[in-house]
C-alpha cells in the first residue's frame, strides 16, 4: 500500500532523481516536474498528497507556484530553500507552504518533514466545525477564518495548530505539547520553528498581529488562545 503520492518540483535533474529514488524506496508514489508551470499541470494529472517545491526556479518561481497550488487546501506543501533566515521561512508560509526544508538536507530529515506535513491532528467527534470569538469566526470544515468582513484561508498545518489551541482555549499550552501534538514526537524542541508558524497565524487572525489578543505568548511556557468559544 502506498504511503502517499508526492510531486517533486525542482529544476535540478540530479535533485529530482535522488528524490524519486529516496521517496520510492520509502513507499511513496512519486512524479516530478522541472518548472512551476509543469508542476501545476502535473498537480491536476497526478493529484499528489504532498508537493516538494523548490523556491528558486526559472520561469514561475516557487513562491508563485506555491500560491497557485494552495488553491487546493488538501495538498500539503514543503518548500525547499537554500536560505535559513526567518524572513525566508515567513515568506514561504505566507505563500501557503506547510513547511520548509533548507538545502542541503539529510534523507532522515526530509522523510520526517514529509511525515509531519502529512500528519493530521485527530478531531474529536464532538468538536464543532465553526467557532466564534467576537468578530473572529473560524470554519474548520472550510479552512477559513473571517475577521469582520475579511476572510483568509488556512494551510493544513495552520488549521491543525489553531484547532489544537482553540480546543485548549484559555489554557497555557507548552511549546513541546503543541509541537508534538501538531507535528509529531520528533519536533518537541523546535521552538523557533513553532514561532514562525504562530507569527504567520497571527497575521491571519489578529486585528493587530504586533499586539495579539487571541494568541498570546506565555513567557518561557508556550501560547494561550484567549476567548470563550460559541459553537454553531
Amino acid at each position: 500500500m502506498s504511503a502517499g503520492r508526492i510531486l517533486v518540483v525542482d529544476d535540478e535533474p540530479q535533485i529530482r532523481r535522488i528524490m524519486r529514488t529516496t521517496l520510492t524506496g520509502a513507499g511513496y508514489e512519486v512524479d516530478d516536474a522541472k518548472t512551476g508551470e509543469e508542476g501545476l499541470t502535473k498537480l491536476r494529472e497526478f493529484r499528489p498528497d504532498l508537493v516538494l517545491l523548490d523556491i528558486n526556479m526559472p520561469g514561475m518561481g516557487g513562491l508563485a507556484a506555491c500560491r497557485e497550488i494552495r488553491a487546493d487546501p488538501n495538498v500539503a506543501i514543503i518548500m525547499l530553500t537554500v536560505h535559513n533566515t526567518e524572513a525566508d521561512k515567513v515568506e514561504a508560509l505566507d505563500a501557503g507552504a506547510d513547511d520548509f526544508v533548507t538545502k542541503p538536507f539529510s534523507t532522515p530529515e526530509l522523510l520526517a518533514r514529509i511525515r509531519a506535513a502529512l500528519r493530521r491532528v485527530p478531531v474529536p467527534q464532538s468538536a464543532p466545525n465553526r467557532l466564534h470569538f467576537g468578530e473572529l469566526s473560524i470554519d474548520f470544515a472550510a479552512r477559513t477564518v473571517t475577521r469582520g468582513t475579511s476572510s483568509v484561508h488556512l494551510t493544513p498545518k495552520e488549521l491543525d495548530l489553531l484547532r489544537y489551541l482553540t480546543q485548549h482555549a484559555n489554557e497555557a499550552v507548552p511549546h513541546r505539547e503543541l509541537l508534538q501534538s501538531v507535528w509529531g514526537p520528533d519536533y518537541g524542541d523546535q521552538v523557533d520553528y513553532l514561532r514562525a508558524f504562530i507569527k504567520n497565524l497571527r497575521k491571519k487572525i489578529e486585528p493587530d498581529p504586533d499586539h495579539p489578543q487571541y494568541i498570546t505568548t506565555e513567557p518561557w511556557i508556550g501560547y494561550r488562545f484567549n476567548g470563550i468559544p460559541e459553537s454553531s
